[in-house]
């Protein structure tokens, strides 16, 4: 009997060990090899695949993994500068082959949605960032086994976390499991168009002891729903007013906050009295505003904004009180940056219509 780490948790992967007729001591040492080390057990499933194609720009890393029927997930492994020239890495992973949302803005909804990525192949991303990609930076310390030492994970990439919900859940317990990849939970952010079923089912589920520190970041992208319903299909079935709600009960800490992004596109949503109508929405939710320059997609209808435009957008949303940011463009001459994500050899084939239909109820 093979077991698999990357789909268990710790305490999961023990139970099923000593089922098997195993030591609970071995296993878990196994366990904590295999994540910490990426040593794998003669008993264990077979490891990660390996990375089908690695870009890079600047020390922006995007690698692609097969998952099978000619589909691929794709992860990028984003540079986070500290003082003294150090760097962090935050690894953006994909819970889908593509996405049913239909954003007109993004890449990844260009191409409908493949299908679901399981928990294994969430997880897997992770582990080939830390042991199977080939390290690129000869002025870095590198990770044993190649890779990256990764710091913080956000469900950032192809498809919506919120409709693969229980393989995202899943993936978020082994991620932060103290025995295998420990990263801290505070450290685990999951972006959703507004699938508002799926914001309260996670605001449930970080109820949990040692999860409670999970983000949330609200893909918000539009000041109203007029804008908001012709970017994004997902607003004519859950419109800002439910959305807002949604984010209102959200379960924070007294010192956490949501993350609103905002993916600024030239002619619109880009005016300063959306910025003003932007953060009247936005007037009592504890949240970060991140204001995200929009990446042109593959045949875009908009360009990159301007500096200036982006600057002076941040600067109205914090003349209005509300705390926002800037998000630096990164990766995007490898087609790595929000909202660029997606194999184009496969956009075409959109197994899986657009249509926005309500998410089923969970048990």
């Amino acid at each position: 009997m093979t077991l698999d780490p990357l789909s268990l948790t710790s305490s999961e992967f023990v139970a099923a060990a000593f089922a098997s007729g195993r030591s609970k001591f071995d296993a878990l040492a196994a366990y904590r090899r295999f994540h910490r080390a990426g040593e794998r057990a003669q008993w264990m499933a077979p490891c990660a695949a390996a990375p089908v194609q690695q870009l890079v720009d600047d020390r922006t890393v995007k690698f692609l993994l097969s998952v099978g029927g000619d589909l691929e997930t794709e992860s990028v492994i984003i540079p986070m500068p500290h003082r003294g020239g150090r760097f962090s890495r935050t690894l953006c992973v994909s819970s889908q082959v593509g996405c049913a949302m239909g954003c007109t803005f993004c890449e990844t909804g260009q191409m409908g949605l493949m299908r679901s990525l399981t928990v294994r192949e969430i997880v897997q991303q992770l582990h080939v960032a830390r042991f199977g990609v080939t390290h690129p930076f000869a002025d870095e310390t590198r990770a044993s086994g190649g890779g990256f030492d990764i710091a913080n994970i956000v469900f950032m990439g192809m498809g919506e976390p919120m409709d693969n919900l229980d393989a995202v859940l899943q993936a978020i317990r082994i991620f932060c499991d103290m025995n295998g990849p420990a990263i801290g939970c505070s450290r685990v952010t999951v972006s959703t168009v507004g699938r508002t079923a799926g914001i309260r089912a996670l605001g449930e589920f970080i109820q949990q002891d040692g999860l409670r520190r999970v983000g949330l970041a609200i893909s918000l992208n539009a000041p109203n729903d007029e804008i908001r319903s012709t970017i994004m299909p997902i607003n004519r079935a859950e419109p800002m007013a439910l959305l807002r709600q949604a984010m209102v009960d959200f379960p924070k800490r007294p010192t956490s906050a949501l993350c609103a992004e905002y993916v600024l596109i030239p002619g619109v949503n880009d005016r300063l009295d959306h910025a003003d109508e932007l953060c009247a929405f936005l007037k009592g939710i504890r949240c970060s505003l991140n204001v995200i320059p929009y990446n042109p997609r593959r045949n875009s209808p908009w360009p990159a904004p301007d500096d200036a435009t982006v600057d002076a957008f941040v600067d109205r949303a914090i003349a209005n009180g509300q705390f926002t940011k800037r998000r630096r463009t990164k990766g995007r001459t490898a087609m790595a940056a929000c909202g660029q994500l997606g194999n184009e050899r496969v956009r075409q084939r959109k197994f899986v219509s657009l249509a926005i239909d309500p998410p089923a109820t969970r048990e």
